[in-house]
């Protein structure tokens, strides 16, 4: 008897291929110039590097390989940073002051010209993606470009930070250090992984009206960096106080500011929900949103002056207060347009979610990170210092948000309530405790 297994003419045989056999060529060339790179840079410096030093570039290899493989944008941006930031050391040539004469290094490539210009590039990008918000047409050409815009801000910050750490080396052996140890240097960090991590939901979510809100909240950012680096002169490279100079903090502050970051976009995302869902509201009382934003741009300069670090800026913060008005003005005249043109009530609540979980994970990384630190430069794991505290409140903040989210189904108006509440915690953390309060941290006041 002859048997037979029939099959449907058009039926295909699917194999589940490995992670690797979908790699091209460019993936892996991409991961050849990164072990080339990081050997080359091994061969170069290792005198100058401890053991964890060591171990950080060695760690640093798969990870930058698995970024560049996970999202492709991110190997272009890498590729472009390290291309550009040797340019800029091979055009120094051991001597700073060839900042003055070398054309690119003077208006480009150095790091206070990159900063700079990353600072203007940034706020033109809020500004094109406010213009594709209030486009009479549906056409996202304002939004695209602010989008390239801040690409272009991202990398130069970028650049401006891998610069600066070449350029604190030069200026002495003991000066030189990850830029990552004050406020000028991590607002700039804030900056460009905000808008990063902004980029990549864009891409994923394939809309780009939600960039509107984020980069309000990296433009103001940046407003504060412009006015630190005006009444500090913070832009000067100083060597690291002693609190400082451990390899914890190679670790420890980035993933605490992808924290910071990515709740702060959050926060940007669920204030956008807000808006979406008062759009109709006709009683001007009940856009309490609106009015919560104008009030908290508002207290800031009233906090500056209060404690004294605001009266060198001198027009600064009238000038703050005159473009908050206009976008609490324009927010408030336009929320019908704006309502229009944000994705749906469930692409932000996702976006809101994710950031939360990804920066939940990371500022968890960078407590227990800070623990370990503490117990080396303290001799405890943890004193209740205020900036310590502060942290423990924005982390059980969190913590509960996605608790909620998890097992009672947070999502909509309370979840994002609680995530813009959560955005006033985290910046208290941030700034507030170096303000109002005093203790352990105390190297980082205002």
């Amino acid at each position: 008897m002859n048997t037979h297994v029939a099959t449907a003419p058009n039926a295909t045989l699917t194999l589940n291929e490995s992670y690797l056999s979908r790699r091209t060529w460019g993936d892996w060339l991409f991961a050849v110039i990164a072990i080339f790179g990081a050997v080359f840079a091994f061969q170069r410096y290792h005198a100058a590097m401890d053991v964890y030093e060591k171990a950080i570039l060695v760690g640093t290899v798969p990870v930058v390989i698995w970024l560049g493989w996970f999202w492709r944008p991110l190997r272009t941006l890498m590729l472009v940073v390290a291309a550009l930031s040797l340019l800029a050391i091979v055009s120094y040539d051991g001597d700073l002051k060839r900042a003055d004469t070398v054309f690119w290094l003077k208006y480009f490539l150095s790091s206070q010209s990159a900063i700079l210009w990353m600072s203007v590039i940034f706020f033109m990008s809020t500004a094109f993606y406010w213009m594709g918000m209030f486009a009479r047409t549906q056409s996202d050409t304002f939004e695209g470009i602010g989008s390239k815009l801040a690409w272009v801000a991202v990398t130069l910050a970028l650049i401006g930070t891998m610069v600066r750490w070449y350029e604190g080396h030069q200026i002495g052996p003991d000066i030189g250090h990850i830029p990552v140890s004050n406020l000028y240097e991590v607002f700039v960090l804030f900056c460009w992984m905000t808008a990063l991590f902004y980029l990549y939901y864009e891409a994923q979510y394939k809309n780009r009206s939600m960039g509107a809100f984020v980069m309000l909240v990296v433009s103001a950012a940046v407003g504060f960096l412009l006015w630190y680096t005006l009444v500090r002169e913070a832009h000067e490279i100083q060597p690291l106080v002693p609190a400082l100079k451990s390899w914890w903090m190679k670790l420890h502050v980035p993933a605490n500011f992808i924290g910071y970051g990515t709740f702060a976009l959050a926060a940007m995302v669920a204030f956008a929900y807000l808006i979406k869902q008062q759009a109709t509201e006709t009683r001007w009382y009940k856009l309490t949103p609106i009015w919560l934003l104008g009030i908290a741009l508002c207290f800031v300069p009233i906090a500056f002056r209060q404690r004294g670090v605001g009266e060198a800026g001198g027009s600064y913060w009238l000038g703050y207060a005159i473009i908050a008005a206009m976008i609490v003005g324009g927010i408030l005249l336009g929320r019908k347009r704006i309502a229009e043109r944000l994705p749906s009530f469930e692409v932000m609540d996702d976006v809101m979610y994710k950031a939360i979980a990804v920066g939940f994970a990371f500022f968890t990384i960078a407590t227990v990170l800070g623990a370990l630190w503490a117990a080396e430069a303290w001799g405890g794991y943890w004193s209740w210092d205020p900036k310590e505290t502060w942290a423990l409140i924005v982390w059980l903040n969190y913590a509960a948000w996605l608790h909620m989210r998890l097992m009672k189904g947070l999502r909509g108006t309370v979840a994002s309530w609680w995530a813009l509440a959560g955005l006033a915690v985290t910046t208290f953390a941030f700034i507030g405790v170096n303000m109002f309060l005093s203790g352990l941290h105390s190297y980082g006041e205002l």
